[in-house]
C-alpha cells in the first residue's frame, strides 16, 4: 500500500509540475497545483498573479471544485509544487481539503511548516493530513531557474 501511495503522489505532483511549467512559460512564478478525488484529477491550475496577487494555484483549484457545487472538500487531495502561503492555507482550512501534498518548502512565505503551522493548529476546526517533499528538488529547481532569469532581466534593463 505504501508503494502505491508513493507512486500516486509522484504522478500527481508531476501533473502539478506541468502546471508550474505553464506558469513559467507565461512569466509567472512557477507554482502549479492539482486537486484529486478518487484517484483522478478534477481541477488543475497554475499561478496567475501578475494581474491579481490572489491568483495562487492552490486557491484557483479549490475555487474550481467549489464552483462545481461542492461545499467541503474532505475527500480531495491537493498537490502543489510549493508550500502553501498563509492565504492558501486559510483556503485549505475553510474548504476542508482532506489532504495536502507539497513539493518544496517556502522559507519566506510558507504557512505549512516553514513560517507558520496553520494546517496543524488545533485551534482551527479542520486539520488536513499533510505530506511534503514530493519532487521537492524538481519544484525548487524550477523556482530557482525562474528567479535567476528574472534577476538577469532586471540587470539587463538597467
Amino acid at each position: 500500500m505504501e508503494q502505491a501511495l508513493g507512486e500516486a503522489d509522484e504522478r500527481f505532483m508531476r501533473e502539478a509540475l506541468a502546471e508550474a511549467e505553464k506558469a513559467f512559460e507565461a512569466g509567472e512564478v512557477p507554482v502549479g497545483a492539482v486537486l484529486v478525488r478518487d484517484g483522478a484529477v478534477v481541477a488543475r491550475a497554475h499561478n496567475i498573479t501578475r494581474r491579481n496577487p490572489l491568483g495562487h494555484a492552490e486557491k484557483r483549484v479549490i475555487e474550481q471544485a467549489l464552483a462545481d457545487g461542492e461545499k467541503f472538500l474532505y475527500e480531495y487531495s491537493l498537490y502543489v509544487t510549493l508550500e502553501p502561503c498563509l492565504m492558501c492555507a486559510g483556503c485549505i482550512v475553510l474548504s476542508r481539503v482532506g489532504q495536502v501534498v507539497f513539493g518544496a518548502h517556502d522559507p519566506k512565505a510558507g504557512a505549512v511548516g516553514s513560517l507558520y503551522h496553520v494546517l496543524a493548529d488545533r485551534r482551527l476546526n479542520h486539520r488536513p493530513q499533510v505530506r511534503w517533499g514530493v519532487l521537492a528538488q524538481e519544484s525548487a529547481a524550477l523556482l530557482r531557474k525562474f528567479f535567476v532569469q528574472k534577476r538577469a532581466e532586471r540587470c539587463r534593463s538597467g
